[in-house]
């Protein structure tokens, strides 16, 4: 079915206020999970509505909080998410160091124990929206690599703004995000590729994989660089590595991922913008193998995608849509008999 960008964000942040959430960080939290779906991510989208629901009642989200920051030095702040939505944390922390970039050059925030963020291109864009070249990792839970399943699929995003539209890459360093793999339905065969069986062999059996791990893009290329993500975001952040990371895919841990941001000021070299996005629209105007197939270039997809969304609405699973309303339906009335 299809629903209206302004009818999901109502329903989210309608059941995320009734149960504790500033109207501010629930609008933020639903914001990030509807553009999921508006740029064609429904595995990072609404279906993860109702575990941060649960995990509010569990106790292991603070709806209120925005972490604690301190300065560990001048271009650097450390902050301890304290169980806040990642979404919140995270942009608190962006929006407190930028005024500083133009005099630092550069600066990082390194952040630990705040919930799963959703697509890391949202906090990217926002770096760029601000002029500055933003780059976001994340660890997560072991569930890519070999089959000890060392690895998680540690998404690193990039923006680079220009004169037009800022560049903007977004990508998991497993072969496909773990959220994707939940999405998937269970109940038929993995695309081939996709999955590793406990013994390290190629399985479509979703069975088989979940004692397994997601094949790493690019095999050793891509192991290489889950493995020095890992490390680089846990040497930043004072983090846990991914055997030991919890909470970001499940609702009775509490999430001690970690996750650090680069803020950088452009060069200020003249006419550098204009001549970025005259690079990237020669690269879109380079010649095809498949004739009447556009080339695009990081960003351009997933923009479209929201564009359309925002003109159209977007598509989203019937049985979901309902149950997201059933649930909505059913907590408001608990919490508002509650207050009573």
């Amino acid at each position: 079915m299809r629903i209206s960008e302004v009818a999901a964000l109502a329903l989210a942040t309608r059941l995320l206020e009734a149960h504790g959430a500033p109207r501010d960080h629930a609008v933020l939290q639903a914001r990030i999970l509807v553009t999921a779906e508006m740029k064609g991510h429904p595995s990072h989208g609404l279906h993860r509505l109702p575990r941060l629901v649960e995990r509010i009642e569990r106790g292991i989200i603070d709806p209120a909080t925005k972490g604690t920051q301190r300065w560990r030095a001048d271009a650097v702040m450390e902050v301890e998410g304290s169980s806040g939505f990642g979404p919140v944390v995270a942009m608190a922390a962006i929006e407190r160091l930028a005024p500083h970039i133009p005099d630092l050059g550069i600066g990082l925030v390194a952040l630990r124990n705040a919930n799963h963020l959703g697509m890391l291109s949202h906090y990217v864009e926002a770096i760029a929206a601000m002029g500055f070249i933003g780059i976001a990792l994340s660890s997560s839970e072991s569930l890519a690599g070999d089959p000890r399943a060392m690895l998680g699929t540690n998404p690193v995003a990039v923006a680079v703004p220009t004169a037009e539209e800022p560049l903007v890459l977004d990508l998991a360093t497993g072969l496909v995000p773990m959220s994707r793999i939940n999405h998937h339905a269970t109940a038929v065969p993995d695309p081939e590729g996709w999955r590793r069986d406990a013994e390290g062999r190629p399985t479509t059996d979703p069975v088989r994989a979940r004692a397994g791990a997601i094949a790493p893009f690019e095999d050793a290329k891509g192991h290489g660089l889950g493995i020095a993500m890992e490390l680089l975001v846990a040497a930043i952040a004072g983090s846990a590595l991914a055997p030991d990371v919890r909470g970001t895919m499940e609702s009775q841990s509490p999430c001690n991922k970690a996750d650090v941001f680069i803020m950088i000021e452009p060069s200020l070299a003249s006419g550098l913008p204009a001549r970025l996005s005259a690079y990237l629209d020669a690269v879109r105007a380079s010649p095809t193998a498949k004739a009447g197939e556009p080339v695009l270039v990081p960003g351009d997809r997933a923009r479209r995608r929201r564009e359309a969304a925002s003109r159209n609405g977007f598509d989203i699973d019937q049985r979901l849509w309902e149950d997201l309303n059933a649930l909505s339906r059913s907590r408001i009335l608990a919490f508002e008999g509650q207050r009573s």
